[in-house]
């Protein structure tokens, strides 16, 4: 029987946190996650409680960096940091052959660190830094200049509708689904449903918004939360979504059916 290697995600941004574990549950299913944290301190107890075999460390945490947490750990686990794209950060990481995370995180790069924490779990080599790079690194990370403050939220959507472009207000949207290249929006103009398509992929679109009215539930698919009006269980792990101003019913893929859980 092979033996069940355990992981720590520590992120202080919960919607980053469970799309990273959902990622992990793709590409690397026997891995358990068997703790994530907040912020660095508690990254520091939970791994002197659990003790895990790979740590996934956010670099920008309240507390403790991810740095910071990882020196403390050691060679005591294989270290996977995440960082925000950051050349100055992204250079330092390359520099020491650390493995790094770019977010928002891709699945295609996580599934090669995953091969290669795999391999260097195989051969009980942890591939970590030593003090004077995890220094180095700090130092570097403290002298990069200081990130630009995320941009807020889109509140206008601009889609095609004949000839014409029009300015879609979010709020008025209630799904947009893949379509290729493009993004079909189905919103309310007037109180009466309607559909365009976005030169935009779903992809590109889905940073821009706010991800407290805007939930991906399927692969192609993101949907208002404002117009949800039911989500009904079904089969196999899956479930429907019905809209309030719309008679289309939604898939929920098992990805992201624990969104919809009871309290």
């Amino acid at each position: 029987m092979a033996m069940t290697i355990t992981a720590l995600i520590a992120e202080d941004e919960p919607l980053l946190r469970a799309s990273l574990r959902r990622q992990l549950a793709e590409c690397w299913p026997e891995l358990q996650v068997v703790a994530e944290a907040r912020n660095g301190p508690e990254a520091l107890a939970l791994f002197e409680r659990h003790q895990p075999a790979v740590c996934f460390l956010d670099v920008h945490m309240p507390g403790l960096s991810g740095v910071e947490v990882a020196s403390q750990i050691g060679r005591r686990a294989h270290l996977v940091f995440v960082t925000a794209y950051d050349q100055y950060a992204v250079r330092a990481f390359e520099q020491g052959a650390l493995d790094y995370l770019v977010k928002p995180v891709q699945l295609a790069r996580l599934a090669g660190t995953v091969t290669r924490v795999r391999e260097r779990l195989a051969q009980s080599r942890p591939g970590l830094a030593g003090e004077a790079l995890l220094r180095e690194l700090a130092a570097c990370l403290q002298a990069a200049p200081a990130r630009a403050a995320a941009p807020p939220p889109l509140r206008w959507l601009r889609a095609s509708v004949g000839p014409a472009v029009r300015l879609i207000p979010v709020d008025d949207v209630d799904y947009l689904k893949s379509d290729d290249k493009y993004t079909l929006v189905a919103w309310r103009d007037g109180g009466k449903p309607a559909e365009a398509l976005l030169r935009n992929t779903l992809k590109e679109l889905l940073p821009q918004l706010d991800a407290q009215q805007f939930q991906q539930i399927h692969r192609a698919v993101v949907v208002n939360l404002h117009a949800v009006r039911q989500v009904v269980r079904g089969a196999h792990e899956t479930a429907e979504l019905t809209l309030k101003h719309r008679p289309e019913v939604l898939p929920v893929s098992r990805t992201f059916l624990h969104l919809f859980k009871a309290e």
